[in-house]
C-alpha cells in the first residue's frame, strides 16, 4: 500500500534581500558588542552579534516571533545580572539596556529598515564608549545651564508645535512659526558656543575673543577693552587680535543665519561677508607674526550670561518681531531705503536679530534676496561701528587708531564685496535667472 505524502507550504525568501538585512544587523550588533568587549563585560562581542541576528530573524519571521524573541533576551538580561549580582558585581543596567536596544535594532532590520537601526546603533555605541566624557561634563554643568538647556528645548519642543500655523494679522506681516524658528536658531547657536567657550575660552584671548564674537560680540569687545585698562600695554596685541576674531565670528554667524533661513540671500552678501571674515583674518595674522614674544597672556576670564534664560529669549523674541513687522512695512511704504534704515537701527540692537528679520522676510517673499543679504551685511556694519565705540571708551590711544584703521578696512571689504555682487549679479543671473524671483518657505511643521 502507497503511502501518501503531504507537502507543506513553504516560503522562499530573497536571498540577496534577506542576506543584507542579517548581515546588516550582524555588523552593527559587533559594533556594540566591541564597545563592551572592550570593557571586560560578559556580555561581549558574540553576545550581541547573536542578539542582533536574532532580532533581524525575528522582524524578518513577523511581530509574534519578534515579541518572543524580545522576551528571551529579556530573559538573558535577567539571567545576565543574577549572576553579576552573585559575584557581588553589582547589577549591569547599562549593558542590560544596551542588549534591549540591540535587539530592537535587530527586528527593525529584520523588517527591512536601515538607516534608524543603524542610527540607533551608532549612537547607543557612542554612549557607551563615552561615558567617561559625559560623566565629567555632567559633574561641570551647574544647575542654572542645566535650566537653561531644558527651558530651550521646552521653547523648540513644546511651544513651537503650538504657534498658529501661516502667517496672521494685517499685511500678512507676522509668522509666528517663522519667527520663533529664528528665535530658536540664535538661542541655540548661542547655547552651543558657550559650552565651547565654557571648555576652551581661557586658553588664550584669540580665541576667548572668537568664541565670545558667536556669542556676543559687543559684550566680548567690552570685556577685553577692560582687561587692557587692567594689564596697561601688555595685553594691546592680545587685545587687538580678540577683538578683530570677535567681529570675524560675529559676521561669520551672520553669514551661518542667512545660509539656514535664506540661501538665496545669502548668494548676494556672500562676497562681502568673504571679504570681510578674510580681511580681519590677514590683520589677526599680520598682527601675530609681529607680535612681542616676549609677552604671553593666557586671555581674559570673560564671565558670560547664561546662555540662555528667559529674559535672553524675550529680548530675541521683541528684537526680532519689531524688526520683522517694522522692515516688511518700511519697505512696503518706503521702499528698499526704508529697510536699510531699519537694518541699521537693529545692527545697534541686535545683529543677529536683524539678520533673522531680514532672512525671514526674504523667506517669506516680502523682500527680494538681494534686498536682504544688503541689509545682513548693513546691520553687520553697525554692528562693527558699536563695536568700535567700546574701544573708544576704553581711552586707549594706540588700541583705538590701530583698531579704527583694522575695522575701517574690513567695513571697505565688505563695501568692495557688495560692489562686486552688483557688477556680477547681470551674469550670475543668467545662470540663475530665477533667483529674484524663488523664496524658501520655512516649513509649517
Amino acid at each position: 500500500m502507497l503511502t501518501q505524502t503531504v507537502n507543506l507550504p513553504s516560503a522562499e525568501w530573497p536571498y540577496v534581500q534577506i542576506l543584507v538585512r542579517l548581515l546588516l544587523s550582524l555588523v552593527l550588533g559587533l559594533l556594540m558588542g566591541l564597545e563592551r568587549e572592550r570593557r571586560g563585560k560578559e556580555a561581549g562581542l558574540r553576545t550581541f552579534g547573536f542578539i542582533c541576528l536574532l532580532g533581524a530573524m525575528g522582524g524578518t519571521l513577523g511581530v509574534a516571533f519578534s515579541l518572543m524573541i524580545l522576551a528571551l533576551v529579556g530573559v538573558l538580561v535577567v539571567l545576565l545580572n543574577v549572576q553579576t549580582l552573585r559575584a557581588n558585581q553589582g547589577t549591569e543596567l547599562t549593558t542590560s539596556a544596551a542588549m534591549m536596544v540591540a535587539c530592537m535594532s535587530g527586528i527593525l532590520c529584520g523588517q527591512g529598515h536601515t538607516i534608524s537601526p543603524a542610527a540607533t546603533m551608532v549612537g547607543a555605541t557612542a554612549l557607551l564608549a563615552w561615558k567617561e566624557g559625559l560623566a565629567g561634563f555632567t559633574t561641570g554643568l551647574s544647575e542654572n545651564e542645566l535650566r537653561s538647556a531644558i527651558m530651550l528645548a521646552i521653547l523648540a519642543i513644546v511651544i513651537y508645535p503650538a504657534l498658529p500655523v501661516g502667517a496672521v494679522g494685517p499685511w500678512n506681516l507676522l509668522d509666528p512659526r517663522a519667527a520663533w524658528v529664528a528665535v530658536i536658531l540664535i538661542a541655540g547657536i548661542g547655547f552651543v558656543n558657550y559650552i565651547l567657550w565654557k571648555l576652551y575660552g581661557t586658553h588664550g584671548a584669540e580665541l576667548s575673543g572668537f568664541l565670545g564674537g558667536l556669542i556676543n560680540s559687543n559684550f566680548t569687545v567690552i570685556e577685553m577693552c577692560s582687561r587692557l585698562q587692567q594689564s596697561s600695554s601688555e595685553f594691546i596685541d592680545s587685545a587687538y587680535r580678540g577683538i578683530l576674531l570677535a567681529t570675524s565670528a560675529m559676521v561669520m554667524r551672520n553669514a551661518g543665519i542667512l545660509l539656514i533661513l535664506a540661501p538665496l540671500a545669502l548668494i548676494g552678501a556672500l562676497p562681502a561677508f568673504v571679504l570681510m571674515t578674510a580681511s580681519s583674518l590677514i590683520l589677526v595674522l599680520w598682527n601675530y607674526r609681529h607680535r612681542d614674544r616676549k609677552l604671553q597672556d593666557s586671555g581674559p576670564d570673560i564671565d558670560f550670561d547664561l546662555p540662555f534664560s528667559l529674559p535672553l529669549a524675550l529680548k530675541y523674541g521683541v528684537v526680532f518681531l519689531a524688526l520683522h513687522v517694522v522692515g516688511g512695512l518700511t519697505q512696503r511704504f518706503m521702499g528698499d531705503v526704508g529697510f536699510y534704515v531699519v537694518s541699521v537701527i537693529g545692527g545697534l540692537l541686535s545683529s543677529a536679530s536683524a539678520v533673522a528679520a531680514a532672512a525671514t522676510l526674504a523667506s517669506q517673499g516680502h523682500l527680494s534676496p538681494t534686498v536682504a543679504g544688503n541689509g545682513a551685511v548693513i546691520a553687520s556694519f553697525t554692528s562693527l561701528a558699536f563695536s568700535l565705540s567700546f574701544v573708544v571708551r576704553s581711552h586707549h590711544r594706540v588700541l583705538i587708531r590701530r583698531l579704527s584703521l583694522a575695522i575701517v578696512c574690513v567695513a571697505l571689504a565688505g563695501v568692495a564685496g557688495l560692489i562686486v555682487w552688483d557688477t556680477a549679479h547681470p551674469f550670475v543671473s543668467v545662470w540663475l535667472p530665477q533667483i529674484e524671483g524663488h523664496t524658501l518657505t520655512i516649513p509649517a511643521s
